[in-house]
């Protein structure tokens, strides 16, 4: 067996714009596993600016992984808990896109190459998961007409990225969609990725809730936890951390949060919050104090965003997921990904295209 990393950057179809700037492309990293002529997959995508793990030393400890995994035998893979053991023997508690990583290229191995990286029906029958479609920042005109053209291709559920252009020409968009989409019939969500602040954040959910808009996430930015324990207790909209959750590695510290910020809906990326084992302590401990949530990709090409499909299909999910940014880019892993009416689902007569991490 020989385990390797490669590096992909993903071209934008369009320039996506946030209120951190404006995205034409995205870095991601491979680890590739081989044994007996078989390849199996897993993916690295930490986001720029963003991740704890972007960080100039990221390259140079996935060459420590790769080197360290090539000592290791065959019956270490096939280990239950092996990937949990290599995070403090590699020390990649601060690298939690790798550590996604390794638990996806295992359950590949695990399964027999067949990218089924968990058990669901997802994989297995086809079923399909409602998502959102995402309208990223643009002239007001535009991002009307990409949420038009999302609600008529299906989606139920359309998602803004907001806090980039005036507010106020922001209002008017919902404005005009209200006139056409009563709220029983389109559910509006806004991301400000932390865009608010402290004198204005007040005013401008409230001016959000009268478009009958049903979340917003991460309104201020992370770490000012007495105004966000506010928000979410006596905002007009209803609050969704998101950044706020990551670099949170301690069971201990996400209950803390979870107990003192009490917000309505949590937004998990489990590339950027350590992967799924991570993942699925942050959904216990939500669960157990009521506290909703909702998966999202963090722009991952498709072999990413197959495995956190599969992983969102274990649990008994209802509303609509963040899991729509395959079409993203020119250049992405085809996949059996297909994205219809507002759900996605796993077409086994499309196949897999791994040609592009063929050459060394």
């Amino acid at each position: 067996m020989e385990i390797r990393w490669k590096k992909h950057r993903l071209d934008f179809t369009f320039q996506a714009g946030t209120s951190r700037g404006v995205l034409t492309h995205k870095d991601t990293w491979y680890l590739i596993g081989e044994e007996s002529g078989k390849e199996f997959y897993g993916e690295c995508g930490p986001l720029k600016g963003l991740s704890i793990d972007d960080r100039p030393d990221f390259e140079s400890r996935l060459n420590v992984v790769c080197a360290h995994l090539n000592t290791r035998s065959v019956h270490a893979w096939n280990t239950l808990g092996f990937v949990d053991s290599l995070i403090p023997e590699l020390d990649l508690i601060g690298f939690p896109s790798i550590v996604m990583a390794l638990e996806t290229l295992q359950a590949d191995y695990l399964n027999a190459y067949k990218r089924e990286i968990f058990e669901s029906s997802f994989y297995t029958f086809g079923s399909p998961i409602a998502i959102n479609g995402l309208v990223w920042m643009n002239e007001p005109e535009d991002m009307y007409a990409q949420a038009i053209k999302k609600i008529e291709a299906g989606f139920s559920c359309v998602k803004f990225k907001v806090g980039a252009i005036d507010f106020e020409k922001e209002c008017r968009i919902f404005e005009k969609i209200r006139e056409q989409y009563p709220e029983e019939q389109v559910n509006i969500r806004v991301d400000a990725n932390g865009a608010f602040t402290e004198q204005d954040v007040w005013q401008k959910l409230e001016k959000l809730a009268t478009y009958g808009i049903h979340s917003i996430e991460q309104p201020i930015k992370p770490k000012q936890e007495e105004l966000m324990r506010q928000l979410c207790k006596d905002a007009a909209l209803e609050i969704a951390l998101d950044e706020e959750l990551i670099g949170m590695s301690a069971l201990q510290e996400k209950e803390r949060l979870l107990e003192e910020l009490n917000p309505p809906f949590i937004i998990l990326k489990p590339t950027l919050l350590g992967g799924f084992a991570a993942t699925e302590e942050w959904i216990r401990a939500a669960e157990f104090r009521g506290i909703e949530w909702w998966m999202t990709s963090a722009l991952e090409s498709n072999i990413g965003l197959n495995a956190i499909c599969q992983f969102t299909s274990t649990f008994p999910v209802y509303m609509p997921q963040g899991l729509g940014t395959g079409s993203l880019y020119h250049n992405n892993i085809p996949s059996p990904l297909t994205v219809e009416n507002g759900h996605i689902f796993y077409d086994t007569t499309k196949p897999w295209d791994f040609s592009a991490l063929k050459n060394r």
